[in-house]
């Protein structure tokens, strides 16, 4: 079973969105959601470990964004093999890191487990922790932390030419609509409150920066 430690090594300590304190949080709330849910505890937490493996290189500029549940997938048939597990359990995690990426619904989690990370990841872009990794994301990327989404974002979810993707565009485009995706109980109940002020934060964000309040 990789360890905490050992996972330590796979992921950037410098990437605010995708490194090693996401994956600990992601890893510390598998566990609690898998407990609640009944899932394969093993399983759970060895995809947790490795869902994200990027290469070392932060996550807004290593360009791998679009595939690395793949990438991540085959790294951790890789280790798992390694380390002896049996196929079928090899094939459950990699399932559950293929089926976690939000803007990828080719293989939606069918297992428990791989709902159960699907929702400890998602937990982690909501609330007070999700507000700041789309604004460490931004500055990561180097888009601007402001800019007034086009009314074609708006109707479709489809940047204009050049325009940028600001905390704001990945708030409408993604965060505000997390709390419905979730698929376990306990992963609904908690995703309630986040959604609470996930929601407050990006409206006050929006007054403040334009000056209606």
């Amino acid at each position: 079973m990789p360890t905490v430690e050992t996972a330590r090594a796979w992921y950037p300590q410098n990437d605010p969105v995708h490194g090693f304190d996401h994956i600990l949080r992601v890893y510390r709330m598998a566990e609690r959601l898998a407990l609640a849910e009944g899932a394969d505890m093993e399983i759970v937490q060895a995809a947790a470990l490795l869902h994200d493996v990027s290469g070392g290189q932060p996550s807004a500029k290593s360009g791998h964004r679009k595939t690395h549940q793949h990438t991540a997938a085959d790294f951790a048939r890789q280790v798992l093999q390694s380390e002896a597990w049996a196929d079928d359990r090899i094939q459950a995690v990699e399932h559950c890191i293929r089926a976690h990426r939000f803007r990828d619904e080719r293989e939606p989690p069918q297992s428990i487990e791989a709902q159960v990370l699907f929702d400890a990841d998602k937990l982690d872009a909501i609330g007070a922790i999700g507000a700041i990794r789309a604004i460490g994301y931004a500055i990561l990327a180097e888009q601007p932390l402001h800019s007034e989404p086009s009314q074609h974002f708006l109707e479709t979810g489809e940047k204009e030419p050049g325009e940028p993707h600001t905390p704001y565009h990945e708030h409408l485009f993604k965060l505000h609509k997390l709390k419905d995706r979730m698929f376990t109980r306990s992963g609904r109940a908690l995703a309630e409150k986040r959604h609470i002020f996930l929601v407050a934060f990006f409206e006050q964000w929006q007054a403040e920066l334009r000056a209606e309040r």
